[in-house]
């Protein structure tokens, strides 16, 4: 196997992890998969081969492969879910719950700026919020399910 094919491999297993864990609405997209994991790996040769550091080629990889990608929505649903829910459920049903919650949860982010620094921002307790009545209010209407 060449650098390249290694290379596009290595980055495509660390995106796919990536939306995996935190993005699983982008984690089916071949297509994203595909050329995320093929830029970064383009970067990274052309870093090397411009006498960067492996690190600072790793650097430029991890922006072009994660650009975007740092404020997850489902993260933050999990984290209400596990925070604020978790006393009325099984610890194994809690990521199922919270994929469940995604969707009825959307609108609600549909109110806010999100950029990849927003969980750092004063507008993520807002969110944070917000989610907490939207579950509190969607569990009251239809039970646990």
């Amino acid at each position: 196997m060449d650098t390249q094919q290694k290379d596009l491999s290595y980055f495509r297993l660390r995106l796919q992890e990536l939306l995996n864990t935190s993005f699983p609405e982008k984690a089916h997209d071949q297509k994203f998969i595909d050329q995320r994991s093929s830029w970064a790996a383009n970067a990274y040769e052309g870093a090397f081969t411009s006498g960067n550091t492996v690190e600072q080629c790793n650097e430029i990889a991890n922006y072009i492969l994660f650009e975007g990608l740092h404020f997850s929505k489902f993260d933050t649903v999990f984290q209400v879910v596990c925070n604020e829910f978790d006393t009325i459920m099984a610890d194994e049903e809690l990521r199922s719950f919270a994929l469940k919650m995604s969707p009825v949860c959307e609108p609600v982010f549909s109110g806010y700026e999100l950029t990849d620094d927003f969980a750092y921002g004063y507008e993520f307790d807002l969110l944070y919020t917000e989610i907490t009545g939207t579950i509190a209010i969607w569990i009251e209407e239809n039970g646990l399910q």
